[in-house]
């Protein structure tokens, strides 16, 4: 788990490690979505919003605002599948690693 929001890696990358454990939770948590055998309403919205963080993780920048919107639409989609409860648990940790949003 990374101590503070400005603690880089060490492996010589210039990769934000927030990025890199955006990028882990959001793919643990598409493959347990993806091996979870019950159908719900909204599973299309939690696999399209969670491929919207994967996206996001990638280019490098994620937009907090935008971030934050997707995991609550993820945690609505998802939230009462209690099999998948640590791995959306694990997305919002690693979305909080960003900051708090802005006042407004």
């Amino acid at each position: 788990m990374l101590r503070s929001l400005g603690q880089r890696s060490v492996t010589g990358s210039d990769r934000d490690p927030r990025v890199a454990e955006l990028s882990s939770a959001v793919a643990r948590l598409r493959r347990e979505l993806a091996a979870h055998p019950a159908d719900f309403p909204d599973r299309g919205i939690a696999e399209d919003e969670l491929a919207t963080l994967a996206a996001m993780a990638l280019s490098g920048i994620p937009e907090i605002p935008r971030l934050r919107r997707s995991l609550l639409l993820v945690a609505g989609a998802i939230g009462s599948v209690s099999a998948l409860a640590g791995g959306l648990a694990n997305v919002r940790t690693a979305v909080e690693l960003f900051g708090e949003p802005p006042r407004r």
